[in-house]
């Protein structure tokens, strides 16, 4: 959470700057009341008028009055995005098990605010913008409760689930357009480039990515999170257990027993290790020795402060970035 004395700092800093504007504005009005010469109404319009506050509808149907310029935005969970878009927010999102640390070269030193936006958390960091992702993140009268605290724009399932779509609405939100289309041209001209050297370098062989966590393993869909990554954006084949547990799955990553993954007929294994320091006891069983590529040395291990279990332009970056460098040798 912000420090009081940083809370009463940048409150008083935002008091001076309004009474500041203020009285310029009252100095202006009080002149003889005439108009402005054309010269200066020509050059004023020249150099653009201020910003304007924007409506715009979210993702459930309201319409939201989106300031000029905020300054104090909470995305809880959208963090990614406003990194994409050179913004920092005035808080991050947080779990029991940390923050997102592959943002952290950006965000380190961010206060963080618990994933679920508790109203008494959210108002303590008196946000000027809030962006929120799925339709259950404001059920209830969860929405009518941060509404009264800022704006709140609500992406919407459909556009929070896929993170192309959901960079292009916040680059809306943010007035950020130009900027946000940018990022995903440069990102799809660098997984294009990653499929191709894919291909050259170890045409038609298969990978998947499992998570270990308190020692069960789960694996990532076919069509979400770094599984869009792998099967859509770099064109690795889908292995079959990925195809049908996928299939019935109904989240991002999805359970798969050890006996399951036995039988997986994947040439890399991506293994995400939320036990790493811990002894990681069911990767010492005898059956992890028969899985595919374990025998064959292609088992690639990364922690969970890595990127592999987030979504987003920068997260699949990375991704991409891995997988070249581990698995390419590129």
């Amino acid at each position: 959470m912000l420090a009081t004395g940083k809370k009463s700092i940048t409150a008083l800093t935002a008091f001076t700057m309004m009474t500041l504007w203020l009285a310029a504005c009252g100095n202006n009005d009080a002149k003889s009341g005439e108009s402005a010469s054309p010269a200066i109404e020509s050059a004023s319009a020249s150099m653009g008028a201020p910003a304007a506050e924007r409506k715009l509808t979210d993702g459930l149907g309201h319409e939201v009055a989106i300031p000029a310029n905020p300054q104090r935005i909470i995305a809880s969970y959208l963090e990614d995005y406003l990194v994409a878009l050179g913004v920092k927010p005035a808080g991050q999102w947080t779990v029991a098990s940390g923050i997102q640390e592959y943002l952290q070269t950006t965000l380190k030193g961010i206060p963080t605010i618990p994933y679920d936006l508790p109203f008494e958390a959210v108002v303590s960091f008196q946000p000027d913008l809030l962006i929120t992702g799925s339709n259950g993140a404001v059920e209830g009268d969860k929405y009518d409760q941060y509404a009264k605290i800022a704006p709140t724009f609500v992406l919407g399932d459909d556009i929070a689930n896929d993170w192309r779509k959901a960079l292009l609405k916040i680059g809306e939100v943010l007035n950020k357009d130009d900027e946000a289309q940018k990022v995903l041209d440069d990102y799809e001209q660098k997984a294009s480039d990653a499929k191709a050297k894919i291909q050259a370098a170890i045409p038609g062989q298969s990978a998947a990515a499992i998570w270990l966590v308190q020692n069960s393993f789960f694996i990532v869909s076919d069509r979400l999170s770094s599984g869009a990554v792998l099967y859509n954006d770099l064109g690795f084949p889908v292995p079959d257990i990925v195809k049908e547990i996928s299939a019935t799955g109904t989240g991002n990553w999805n359970p798969i027993s050890l006996e399951e993954l036995a039988d997986i007929d994947a040439d890399h294994l991506i293994v995400i290790n939320s036990d790493k320091g811990t002894d990681s006891a069911i990767m010492k069983e005898p059956i992890w020795q028969t899985i595919k590529a374990v025998k064959n040395g292609n088992v690639h291990e990364y922690d969970a402060s890595s990127s592999w279990l987030y979504y987003g332009p920068i997260a699949s970056a990375q991704m991409i970035d891995n997988v070249l460098h581990d698995i390419v040798k590129q």
